[in-house]
């Protein structure tokens, strides 16, 4: 297996659910865990289930006082100012980051699951931080050969140079599952299952990897973030135009320069004016209204990600 990369054997796992209050898929699979961890088993190692933003859970709210998934920057994490009055959010991001990191340190969770909804047309979406992480790379290509149905789309969330800020960073390796549509605060039983599902299938591929299971190289696409595109604005600040029908649920679908973005509130259609095609993601996205995104740009890229294997216990004995 020549330039295959090797891994050391992964004990510490874990699954996530409830960073954002009312994505109901992962808070109602956590809540089930906590009780009965048994379907978290694998012969090498058991994962643990986290519910990560208590307070935001109860109330059925994405968070309580600030996006958790964006509080884990190195600033938040290790601020040597910490204050009584800070919000409920940063408290718990250095408390998770405690428990599973601390983030870069050789303590850190080697592999973190944070489980998603979104009400965009996403499907069954892979979230990563990049395409150079090749256990996560691996395992996303696992859930995409043993779950082709699901027809899985891989996504790197961080753009060219950005630093990482979402509770996967505090491990070593970790994948975000972002299912959907479905709206907030609201569970449905297939998308329940499908997320079920792909905890399982992952869990699957790191108890096969601990126990010496060699994988090959492969090609694959990807949707990498370049940015993204705001509503267009009244001159009071207000949302002017809506999604275009034509734009509307088409998530991972090409958009081309002069292509319908936007039908205007007195019906006029305005394009999208961007010199290059792009792939929308998060298309209409309810969580990013207060940021007035109207959807994400990505650009579909292809990606070599070379051979892995583990150094399986028994070999060592």
């Amino acid at each position: 297996m020549s330039g295959a990369v090797s891994i050391n054997p992964l004990h510490l796992v874990a699954v996530v659910g409830g960073t954002h209050g009312n994505e109901m898929s992962g808070v109602t699979l956590i809540r089930h865990w906590l009780k009965d961890s048994t379907e978290l088993m694998r012969d090498t190692f058991t994962a643990v289930p986290l519910l990560a933003n208590p307070k935001a859970t109860e109330k059925c709210v994405r968070y309580y006082e600030r996006d958790l998934n964006r509080c884990f920057t190195r600033d938040i994490l290790f601020s040597s100012s910490e204050s009584e009055d800070e919000p409920y959010e940063v408290k718990r991001a250095r408390e998770i980051n405690m428990v599973f990191g601390p983030r870069g340190s050789i303590k850190a969770y080697e592999v973190i699951l944070d489980l998603h909804n979104t009400t965009s047309n996403m499907g069954v979406c892979l979230i990563i931080s990049g395409t150079h992480r090749t256990l996560e790379m691996h395992a996303c290509h696992y859930i995409q050969t043993h779950l082709p149905s699901f027809d899985p789309q891989i996504y790197v969330y961080t753009e060219p140079g950005s630093e990482l800020y979402d509770l996967t960073s505090v491990g070593k390796a970790g994948i975000g599952f972002e299912l959907g549509p479905q709206p907030q605060g609201v569970a449905r039983a297939d998308i329940l299952q499908n997320m079920k599902t792909l905890v399982k299938v992952t869990l699957d591929f790191v108890n096969q990897l601990n126990q010496g299971m060699e994988f090959p190289a492969f090609e694959v696409d990807v949707f990498q973030r370049v940015g993204h595109v705001q509503f267009p604005l009244s001159p009071d600040g207000a949302i002017s135009a809506v999604v275009h029908p034509s734009l509307q649920d088409q998530d991972f679908s090409v958009l081309h320069p002069g292509d319908p973005a936007f039908l205007s509130l007195d019906n006029k259609i305005i394009p999208y004016t961007g010199k290059q095609p792009i792939y929308p993601v998060f298309v209409n996205e309810a969580a990013y209204y207060e940021k007035n995104i109207a959807f994400i740009v990505a650009e579909k890229i292809q990606v070599s990600v070379p051979a892995l294997t583990s150094i399986s216990e028994k070999r060592t004995l």
